[in-house]
């Protein structure tokens, strides 16, 4: 049940991915994050009285589901669309696909869980396959835009810490709707209030883009949810290096939906690797 719990976030996550970049298209990231992960709220709070069960409450849970909530999805959103804004869906998701070698490490350092040897040859997997990815100077570029690089990375670590403390507060509280819920209220506040900082430019709202990040949000919510649904079932060893082959979702939504962002051999490659490297783990 965990596994089914986390292929499914995956697509999830994958299929968010695209939708975010259609909303890019005409928005900045920062706006986007505003109206995604609000839209998702609201939804978790209208569904709040039929599936919120406060059965086993724990004041400890949710200050730690509250803590997550500062950074994810807010922090990772922000991040995840100025990536996916600067260098594509797919790029962005492969680099993103290191996410469990930062949630195996959390996990082995603050909640003691046994990292299987195999996770040292994926670790080198996905680093060889992110290596493969990123050899595209003409596509990234240098200065200001090879740092965007950075960001999918950033945003991994952020995500991977974010899967172990979410496990510390299921391990109390074995509730994702309310892990989910209280996360994305804490994120919402969050977004809102990076959104009212002063810019330079703002643009305008378009109908368009207005749906595609709500649409985004909405898809996202129901990831997180699913993930830790599978988080309460399963040790974060299990579930992190699944949900991380969304990248495979993205590349094949990308070559159908977004036919202008053409991958190399050497990408599509790169993201192979990672992601066998990852379900090799898994298959341990």
């Amino acid at each position: 049940m965990a596994l089914t719990l986390a292929l499914l976030s995956t697509l999830c996550f994958g299929a968010a991915l695209i939708t975010a970049a259609l909303g890019l298209r005409s928005l900045d990231a920062r706006s986007g994050a505003a109206i995604s992960i609000p839209s998702a709220t609201l939804l978790f709070v209208v569904a709040m009285p039929f599936m919120l069960d406060l059965g086993g409450f724990s004041w400890d849970a949710a200050l730690i589901f509250a803590v997550v909530g500062l950074f994810f999805p807010a922090l990772v959103t922000l991040v995840t669309f100025r990536a996916n804004d600067q260098l594509g869906p797919s790029v962005t998701g492969a680099i993103s696909s290191t996410a469990p070698l930062f949630a195996l490490l959390a996990a082995a350092v603050l909640l003691q869980e046994d990292v299987p040897p195999r996770a040292i040859v994926a670790a080198c997997g996905v680093a060889a396959g992110v290596a493969m990815l990123s050899w595209r100077r003409a596509r990234v570029g240098t200065g200001a835009s090879g740092w965007a690089l950075l960001l999918p990375v950033w945003g991994a670590a952020l995500r991977g810490l974010a899967q172990v403390m979410a496990k510390a507060g299921l391990l109390i509280w074995p509730n994702p709707f309310a892990a989910s819920l209280i996360g994305y209220l804490v994120s919402s506040a969050t977004v809102l209030t990076v959104d009212r900082v002063p810019r330079a430019a703002r643009l305008a709202r378009t109908r368009a883009a207005v749906a595609w990040f709500a649409l985004t949000g909405l898809i996202n919510g129901a990831a997180v949810l699913l993930m830790y649904s599978a988080l309460t079932r399963a040790p974060v060893s299990t579930v992190a290096p699944v949900v991380a082959t969304y990248p495979l979702v993205t590349v094949l939504l990308s070559a159908i939906f977004l036919r202008a962002e053409p991958l190399p051999a050497r990408a599509i490659a790169g993201i192979l690797l990672s992601v066998a490297a990852i379900l090799y783990l898994v298959a341990g």
